[in-house]
């Protein structure tokens, strides 16, 4: 039988499911200023094309705006890297949310990242400190 606690932990699951799901879907579909950047990407694209015969008139770099540097700049980012940015905060969260559907309200967290490494180094640290004392009962008992 679920507790609360599990039943909340799916709710958020489903709840951050669907949110990420209309967040895509906005993205990708409704929201045009995604449009218009993947289309002034392609477009500037071949018209560097067109304009690597030689053409010696270029737009001043003061005359265009920084932001619009900003973002042509970071749609040249390769697609792991956008990926890696966006998708390890995502899975943090939704192994956050997870965790809290498991029965053991101790594992709760142990899926995010720093707490898991945290809890490793910590089992490292208790191992080793009690190997020492083990071997050093071994050299009071001989």
């Amino acid at each position: 039988m679920m507790n609360f606690r599990q039943r909340m932990g799916w709710i958020g699951v489903g709840l951050y499911l669907l949110a990420s799901v209309a967040a895509v879907y906005y993205i990708f579909e409704i929201s045009q200023t995604y449009n218009r950047l993947a289309l002034a990407h392609v477009e500037k694209a071949s018209g560097e094309q067109a304009k690597w015969s030689g053409d010696a008139s270029s737009s001043s770099p003061s005359s265009t705006s920084w932001m619009v540097t900003l973002k042509t700049r970071l749609l040249l980012l390769p697609f792991w890297v956008w990926a890696t940015i966006f998708l390890i905060p995502y899975l943090q969260v939704f192994l956050f949310l997870y965790s809290c559907t498991r029965a053991d309200p101790k594992t709760i967290g142990y899926c995010i990242l720093p707490i898991c490494l945290a809890v490793l180094c910590n089992r490292h640290q208790t191992f080793a400190k009690a190997s020492n004392q083990i071997s050093r009962l071994q050299l009071i008992d001989t």
